[in-house]
């Protein structure tokens, strides 16, 4: 018999918590069943659950989809991209197109897609015609594309590859001293490719306790409170609430896949800098498939110092759980769906788009003021 949410939340609020207690939830998944099931709300008030580095159109690199724009505008090729990366915003002038989905408006043949073979697809359909696939994922979403590499793909069709890795976000902000959170919840996805042993660190190297959970509210509820027992009994491990997808070791094919076609290597995440080892590059004997060596011109240096999140926007401080999307300072104001500034706001999995889409239109600044007054 398995246990509802109701009584996981029966559970939970009959635990004897401290003051506060703070739960860092690493996917963009997560966020959305927690942010939708109005979890934050059912809790008792001293559970804080904190948004963190799970999205992975939050992080790409402002100079990987400058790049991305000016292969589509300036060559001869087809630029197909996940959907949510059309509108992720970069700095440049009024004049110019900010978005891949301007680019489009401008004449560039930009096509979104829901997958890697959706690119071999339209290069087969295309064989005269160059295809570059802009590639931004996680593990989850990189992988897929390593076996892609892996089966062959047509001659026509490269990379522009912006693949990270989960797990070196969350070790940096361990290591830096102020992580900012209590217990984490390890996203489910990723431990299904990748094993959940992948998270024993956060035990073992800094006594924290963890768990991998699944995206409804059950597994959601059953790893928060695995977390808070270990908290309270002092005896911390890495616990596997999401048994029915996530298995010991992850999935064998999939890693030796991502080895073949990839290396791992120092990256660059938007806002927060280069984290060793969280990036993927594209393993020398897929070179001919690289775009970045096709088309090495459009890779500069320079846009790595403009490639921060525009002026008053604080989409890294969000993506580092270091505040909530409402208190960033443009959040409601200037930065809306319709409108984004910061990539938080463009995807589905970023926390402000997810915050706004649940019905939090207001900044946390304006709620404050309202509850003064």
């Amino acid at each position: 018999m398995t246990t509802s949410a109701a009584q996981w939340l029966d559970c939970i609020r009959a635990l004897p918590l401290p003051e506060r207690v703070k739960i860092m939830n690493v996917c963009g998944g997560h966020e959305r069943s927690i942010t939708m099931a109005g979890l934050r709300k059912a809790l008792p008030p001293e559970i804080e659950l904190v948004p963190g580095p799970g999205c992975p159109v939050c992080i790409c690199p402002e100079e990987d989809v400058f790049e991305a724009i000016q292969l589509a505008l300036n060559e001869d090729i087809i630029l197909v991209a996940f959907g949510d990366m059309l509108r992720v915003p970069v700095n440049v002038k009024k004049s110019r197109a900010r978005t891949m989905e301007q680019a489009k408006a401008q004449g560039a043949d930009i096509r979104p897609i829901a997958s890697p073979t959706e690119a071999v697809a339209i290069a087969e359909a295309n064989p005269d015609k160059a295809v570059v696939f802009f590639a931004a994922g996680f593990e989850t979403t990189t992988a897929p594309v390593a076996a892609m590499l892996v089966e062959g793909v047509p001659d026509n069709l490269s990379l522009l590859l912006s693949g990270r890795l989960t797990w070196p976000a969350i070790a940096m902000l361990l290591e830096s001293g102020e992580p900012g959170f209590d217990a984490l919840i390890a996203p489910g996805h990723v431990a299904t490719v990748m094993g959940p042993e992948e998270w024993t660190f956060v035990v073992d190297r800094h006594n924290i306790p963890a768990a991998v959970a699944g995206f409804n509210s059950e597994s959601l509820l059953a790893a928060m409170y695995s977390t808070l027992r270990q908290l309270l009994e002092g005896q911390y491990f890495l616990d596997n609430c999401y048994p029915q997808v996530v298995r010991p070791g992850g999935n064998p094919s999939a890693q030796a896949q991502l080895r073949k076609a990839m290396n791992v290597v120092d990256a660059n995440w938007r806002g927060v800098g280069i984290i060793p080892a969280s990036g993927f590059s594209i393993a020398d004997a897929y070179s001919k498939h690289d775009a970045r060596q096709l088309f090495p011109s459009y890779a500069e240096d320079a846009r790595k110092r403009a490639g921060e999140m525009p002026p008053g926007c604080d989409c890294a401080k969000v993506v580092l759980g270091k505040i909530y999307p409402n208190e960033c300072r443009l959040y409601g104001v200037a930065c809306k769906p319709r409108n984004p500034i910061g990539p938080c706001m463009v995807s589905d999995e970023g926390a402000c788009r997810i915050w706004w889409s649940a019905g939090m239109r207001e900044p946390a600044a304006k709620s404050k003021e309202k509850a003064i007054a």
